[in-house]
This record gives structure tokens, sequence and C-alpha cells, in this order.
């Protein structure tokens, strides 16, 4: 088991729902919800305050795949799983519906998401 310490660098979500993982319309293409960290806030927490920030969805921050190899460095990535909790999201978002897509597992493997990820969602591809 990963042990949840504060997070360094950046953390990128993972939010999955029936088959579907969310991505959030970045610079250049479509990309997981990510942000940096909150001083003292862990990787999961990080995740889904940011998921509720971006999309309006609210989320857990339920399993951290990979933690930032070294978590000193300002770029490193850290990936964490979350599982929807709601299925309509917040007026309050910071980004609106024609910047959030829910991706089939099978077309968003194919998108150039991170290694870690692409092997979780391989994994838990519907069949």
């Amino acid at each position: 088991m990963i042990s949840e310490q504060a997070a360094a660098g950046v953390v990128e979500a993972v939010v999955v729902y029936n088959g579907r993982v969310l991505l959030v319309n970045g610079q250049p293409g479509w990309e997981l919800p990510s942000g940096a960290p909150e001083p003292a806030e862990s990787a999961t927490a990080t995740a889904a305050r940011l998921v509720y920030e971006l999309t309006g969805y609210l989320v857990d921050g339920s399993t951290l795949l990979r933690p930032a190899a070294d978590t000193a460095a300002p770029d490193a990535h850290s990936f964490v799983v979350c599982r929807l909790l709601s299925e309509t999201p917040s007026a309050e978002a910071r980004l609106g519906a024609e910047h959030l897509r829910w991706s089939p597992f099978t077309e968003a493997i194919g998108t150039g998401l991170p290694g870690p990820v692409r092997v979780y969602l391989e994994g838990h591809t519907p069949v």
C-alpha cells in the first residue's frame, strides 16, 4: 500500500465512470484534470479538489496509481484514480461543458495519456 503524504509537483486525476474517463480541453488537446497541490495536501485530496474546481464534479480521490518518483521535483507527476460521486457537475466549475469530455477507455488509451494511466485503463476496460 502506498502511504499518503503531502504531494509535490503535479497531480493528475483519472476520473472514471461507466467505462469512460473524464478529459478536459487543455494545451494542445484533451488531457486529464491536473494541477498543483496546496501546502500539506495529499495527492488524493488534491485530485478531488482539482476535479471539483475545474469540472464541478464531486469525486473521491480513491487510489494513488503511482506517487511522483522524486517528490521534490517541481515537475514530478502523481496519478490518482477517482470515482465519480455526482453525475451532474456544479455550476461553480471553472470549465464549461464544452471543455469537458467523457471518453471511452479504449479511445482514451490512444490519446497519449501517461503510461501508468494507460496501463490502468487497459486493465479496467469493460469487455
